[in-house]
């Protein structure tokens, strides 16, 4: 067992859940604890997580909001924030430990996969992929030449608990790019670290909206937010369950 704690924001996640519950249930070394911080679900979320054995966390919905009720209630010294669709790494708990004893890391994410039942999403992953760089770099150029690369939900990100906290959290008021912005705060502690190992999350937004229509929404809301524009994104971003 490592001092690990994983965090899961999740709203209505029913279908997704026993997948993720195997998952982790098969996590070698095992987490110090899985805290599910729930934003009010009107399905079985709560149930599955509670059958699971997981700790239940009620807050208000919010993406922002959930990630940071999940890290104060966590006991582990590192927290990483897994979405309910992602497929964890069977050694992710030894991954993370190694990498955060690098202290000249603040915080680091996996590289995913998008992936349905049917196909791969390469190009999308491609581009979710490259904006890790580029996104920084067009924007917060200062930032970008001290380490400071931009994670999302899909990357798993991961920190210290006690940094998090010092800086702040997310923006509880965020419901999109909150992880982008925790970003730009996490490197006055140090670099953010894209760690070269797959992680698939699942290609649900892609398969709803359609691959032009899904990545012209990530390019969208992504240049809105790097131009200052951080309030109400989220009616440029529909939700996907």
């Amino acid at each position: 067992m490592t001092s690990v704690s994983i965090a899961i924001p999740m709203l209505n996640e029913e279908r997704a859940l026993p997948a993720l519950i195997e998952h982790l249930a098969k996590l070698d070394p095992a987490p110090l604890e899985v805290v599910a911080v729930d934003g009010g679900s009107a399905d079985r979320s709560v149930t599955l997580a509670e059958a699971a054995g997981w700790r239940i966390v009620q807050t208000e919905a919010g993406r922002g909001r959930q990630i940071n009720a999940g890290v104060e209630a966590a006991l582990g010294e590192y927290v990483v924030v897994l979405h309910a669709d992602t497929v964890p790494l069977s050694d992710m708990a030894a991954v993370i430990a190694e990498t955060l004893a690098n202290s000249a890391i603040s915080l680091a994410g996996f590289t995913p996969i998008l992936r349905g039942p049917d196909k791969t999403r390469w190009i999308t992953t491609a581009h979710n992929w490259a904006k890790t760089y580029y996104a920084p770099l067009l924007f917060r150029p200062h930032l970008f030449l001290k380490g400071c690369r931009l994670l999302f939900g899909d990357h798993a990100m991961f920190f210290r608990r006690a940094q998090f906290l010092e800086c702040g959290g997310c923006d509880p008021d965020a419901k999109v790019m909150e992880e982008a912005d925790l970003c730009i705060r996490m490197t006055r502690f140090g670099r953010v670290k894209l760690v070269p190992r797959i992680i698939e999350t699942s290609d649900r937004r892609i398969a709803e909206w359609g691959a032009l229509k899904a990545n012209w929404i990530y390019l969208k809301v992504g240049f809105l937010w790097g131009l200052g524009a951080k309030k109400r994104l989220e009616r440029y971003y529909p939700d996907v369950r």
